[in-house]
């Protein structure tokens, strides 16, 4: 049986705008095993990101639970959320905005070690730096640079050390690629895996990028307009999609060879606006198989064969090839 590390259930983040609300996140849930990859993809501005930081209450939820490892997140009190810190971290979007520009890689990594009085002396809180900075590739000539001296990989690379100062079970990673060049990306990617097998870490991967989620994800979560739509393993997602935005989001991905053809789908209409959204489908004014039941009915999340669940009023259970 599958150990859950994570569980979200019915999570749910409003934003207050004048006398509206902005729906962020609408009752999205879903399950991360200890050791898995839950990729989460759409496009900007669909609530994957606040969805990421709400899961860490580094923005507080509206409504829901967050279940780690079987407590709820959500009704922690000020001492437990500082031990929750040390086992459940982040990996920004920006390596240079997420980084102190008036610290040094070694005082940036050794920051999360110094405020939780992880070590009694600096010689022990040192040697843990130099530790760091070889796990994630950084040279210790390295250390008392500073971030507008390096290149992207390199902040990054001090980003992900940092996120693993206190030895974190779960890192939510937020784009942590899409600010860097593709053989930068490819290398930070390689090292997530690595880290992954060894330090047996469990990732919540932020992304508009299939091509990227395709290669780190055990499962893949597709989001759209706060409201997750699609839910399933990778290799069924791309195989065979069953939501009409997750094949429409296929079907833009280059393919590196002239002779395969793929027909792209391209979504006519406006995406509609998250400040109180229209009752029904959210997809509706987009969608190329839209019906009648579609505009006034919201379609649930329902599991349309093992494993796999989507959220679309055509797409009945068995439906899945």
């Amino acid at each position: 049986m599958a150990d859950k590390l994570l569980e979200v259930k019915n999570l749910k983040k409003y934003f207050k705008k004048g006398k509206r609300w902005l729906h962020a996140v609408d009752d999205v849930s879903f399950t991360i095993n200890r050791g898995e990859t839950l990729g989460l993809v759409g496009e900007s501005g669909c609530g994957k990101t606040t969805a990421g930081r709400v899961v860490l209450r580094l923005i507080e939820a509206t409504e829901g639970q967050v279940l780690f490892n079987g407590e709820d997140v959500m009704n922690y009190d000020k001492r437990q959320m500082k031990e929750f810190r040390k086992k459940a971290s982040i990996v920004f979007q920006d390596p240079f905005a997420s980084l102190n520009p008036r610290m040094s890689v070694s005082e940036i990594i050794a920051e999360p070690l110094i405020i939780n009085k992880t070590f009694s002396n600096s010689a022990d809180r040192y040697a843990r730096v130099l530790e760091l900075m070889d796990t994630v590739g950084l040279a210790h000539q390295l250390e008392n640079t500073y971030p507008h001296e390096l290149d992207g990989g390199r902040r990054q690379r001090i980003g992900v050390a940092r996120a693993l100062a206190l030895k974190p079970s779960f890192i939510v990673m937020d784009e942590p690629v899409s600010a860097l060049d593709v053989s930068i990306q490819a290398q930070i990617l390689n090292l997530m895996d690595e880290l992954q097998n060894e330090l047996d870490l469990t990732y919540l991967f932020v992304s508009h990028d299939l091509s990227v989620i395709k290669h780190v994800s055990t499962n893949i979560a597709v989001m759209y307009l706060g409201k997750m739509v699609e839910l399933s393993d990778y290799s069924s997602i791309f195989k065979d999609p069953l939501h009409p935005y997750t094949k429409a989001l296929l079907s833009a991905i280059p393919i590196p060879s002239v002779e395969i053809k793929r027909e792209r789908i391209i979504l006519e209409g406006d995406v509609p606006s998250p400040i109180n959204p229209p009752p029904g489908c959210r997809f509706y004014g987009r969608c190329y198989m839209r019906q009648d039941i579609c505009k006034d009915k919201d379609p649930e999340l329902l599991e349309i064969s093992p494993g796999r669940h989507c959220a679309c009023h055509m797409v009945t259970p068995n439906a899945a090839g």
